[in-house]
């Protein structure tokens, strides 16, 4: 397989995260949408890792490094969406305006 291959994976990955992003309401589809998009960015730093610098770990480095970062917005986010679910009875993100403030 070429790099071409990994990056339109990724990039196809990106775009249907993208999207979930823009089009949802419910806020837990939105943080799968992000997780999604951090998918794609890791399988973009494994490829060119593979293609670039074969026998160097920069890119599982990095990619661990992101996987670390989602696994704390995750907890993060979902702290926030049962707080909200608590006090509103729904997580729908049109509704929740009060963080606008």
């Amino acid at each position: 397989m070429l790099l071409m291959h990994y990056l339109t994976l990724a990039a196809i990955l990106f775009c249907i995260g993208f999207f979930g992003v823009v089009t949802r309401r419910n806020a837990v589809a939105i943080l799968m949408s992000v997780e999604l998009m951090f998918n794609a960015v890791n399988i973009n730093l494994v490829a060119f890792n593979r293609f670039t610098a074969p026998d160097a770990l920069v890119g599982q480095v990095f990619s661990i490094f992101v996987i670390v970062v989602a696994a704390a917005e995750v907890t993060v986010g979902l702290a926030i969406v049962i707080l909200i679910y608590r006090n509103w009875r729904s997580i729908d993100a049109d509704r929740v305006n009060l963080l606008k403030w």
